[in-house]
Parts: structure tokens; sequence; C-alpha cells
């Protein structure tokens, strides 16, 4: 995969665009120590559930401005999602299943941030991309007429690289009624 992300910078103001979206750059050291930091300050299962959310409303909001930025739509927003997400250094998804009406989807990443950052740190460590994929599959079908009466759509991580595994696993599934 080439990282061959476009990046401008504003001359005057130093904002950093992909994509004509604002952009942050900061080392991945940074970040991770932040994350751990608010995990441990909030407790885990606290910290997710509003990583989550707040991860679902990003997505929906990149899927959005990116599908009118390259005159995309549907699932191929999904597939672009997955891909930016990997030139960004998250780590490489690959989208392995997708099914929009059934609001399913199997997504792998393998080299996640998480897990490099924090070796010998076992158990779910890559959480935080859980409500990225329920946020960019209901994008998908909010806005295309085959998404028309698609369930709700929700996501966890069913396998992370840092339990032994080669790598982390996210499934996406309509929210039980």
């Amino acid at each position: 995969m080439q990282p061959q992300l476009p990046i401008d910078v504003d001359p005057n103001t130093g904002v950093w665009t992909s994509d004509a979206l604002p952009m942050l750059y900061v080392p991945r050291h940074f970040f991770t120590n932040n994350h751990q930091a608010v995990e441990e300050a909030l407790g885990r299962d606290a910290y997710a559930e509003i990583l989550y959310k707040a991860g679902y409303k990003s997505a929906y909001h990149w899927c959005d401005k990116e599908a009118k930025q390259h005159g995309i739509s549907g699932i191929a927003v999904f597939e672009h999602y997955a891909k930016r997400l990997s030139q960004r250094g998250w780590g490489i998804f690959t989208i392995v299943e997708v099914d929009p009406v059934s609001a399913r989807a199997r997504v792998e990443l393998r080299h996640s941030s998480f897990v490099l950052a924090q070796p010998g740190k076992h158990g779910k460590l890559c959480y935080m991309f859980a409500g990225w994929f329920a946020g960019a599959m209901d994008w998908v079908n909010d806005t295309t007429e085959a998404g028309e009466g698609a369930p709700r759509s929700q996501s966890k991580e069913v396998q992370c690289a840092a339990e032994g595994h080669d790598h982390c696993v996210f499934e996406v599934s309509p929210v039980a009624q």
C-alpha cells in the first residue's frame, strides 16, 4: 500500500488538511499515552462507551465529507474509509466481508497502532475503533436506496492481536431490537 495521502498545510494558520478535512499530526506514543491515561482515570468500560459514541459520530461525519469530496457513494465510501485509516497510521484495515443491507461486516486489522505502542500488554486493546465501523455502515445505509429499511448497526472488537492472534477482528452486526 502506498501511503500517499494528500496533506496540505495552510501557510497562514498552520492547519493541516487531508481531503479538505482539518487534521492533527501527533506521535503515536503521545496519542497512546493520553489514551491510556484517560482509560486509567475513567475505567475501561466507561471510556470505551465514550469512545464508541464519539467514534461513531466522527466516522459518520467523515463519510459524509469524503463522499462529497471524492464524488463517491455507498459501499465505496466504507471501503475508502478503511483505506484512509490504513494510510493514517492506525494499522492496515482489510474489509473481509460487507453487506450493508443486513448491517453486517467483518474487518481485519493488522499492525494496530495500539498493539504496536503497547508491547507486552494483553487483552482487547483496539476497542477504540469499534464505533467507527458502525458509524460508517449506518452512513452507507442512510444515504443509499438499498439501505432503506436496513437495521442500525453496532460493532465490536471480537479478536485482538494483543491476545496472541495474528490480527484484530471487528464485527459489524444489526442492533438487537
